[in-house]
């Protein structure tokens, strides 16, 4: 049995559904990036809303935007950033967070560009979104072809610096400090 065009008993669509859902995911993961306590759990939130924003870029039909999106912000720089946080942060740590002190200057700034931009996109007539001397999509060939082309050679570079930079992390972390098992006399580490 096919499923209906529209949601029964609400009378969206399906598209419309999917997109509310990851809209939905997308603001309250980054308003729990934003607001969240725990630094690790905030790094995880920021993975969620950036997968969700992937998925309203499949659901544009910019299907290589959202592959550079889970391959580049998800896959190394929200990885990264957690490496750092779990290799860096310390167990003494403040409970509190000493940027959470500006929360109300942060809100006020927030709902002032909320109201600017709800004026701005509120003008606009939005008759057309593509120009009239816009090319048709010829596909995903060319920009496979670029990538993979002449600018192969920057990616790999790219990506051996982000390994050196992981493993410069773990190195770090793992020096004995006074007072650690493995570390020398205090005098010698000083």
């Amino acid at each position: 049995m096919p499923l209906p065009d529209t949601l029964p008993l609400i009378g969206i669509t399906w598209a419309d559904a999917l997109f509310m859902t990851l809209g939905g995911v997308a603001i309250a993961a980054s308003l729990f990036v934003v607001l969240g306590r725990d630094i690790i759990r905030n790094g995880l939130m920021l993975i969620l809303a950036l997968g969700a924003l992937a998925g309203i870029y499949v659901m544009l039909g910019a299907a290589i935007l959202a592959g550079a999106q889970v391959l580049v912000y998800i896959g190394a720089i929200s990885v990264l950033i957690l490496f750092a946080i779990m290799l860096t942060q310390s167990k003494a740590a403040a409970v509190k967070l000493t940027f959470q002190t500006q929360a109300i200057p942060a809100a006020l700034i927030a709902s002032l560009l909320a109201i600017i931009f709800a004026i701005t996109l509120g003008t606009n007539d939005w008759k057309a979104t593509v120009f009239a001397d816009t090319p048709a999509p010829q596909g995903t060939t060319s920009t496979a072809a670029k990538l993979f082309g002449p600018y192969l050679l920057a990616f790999e570079v790219v990506s051996v610096l982000i390994l050196a930079a992981v493993i410069g992390g773990i190195y770090l972390a793992a020096i004995p400090r006074a007072g650690q098992i493995g570390a020398e006399d205090d005098e010698e580490v000083r």
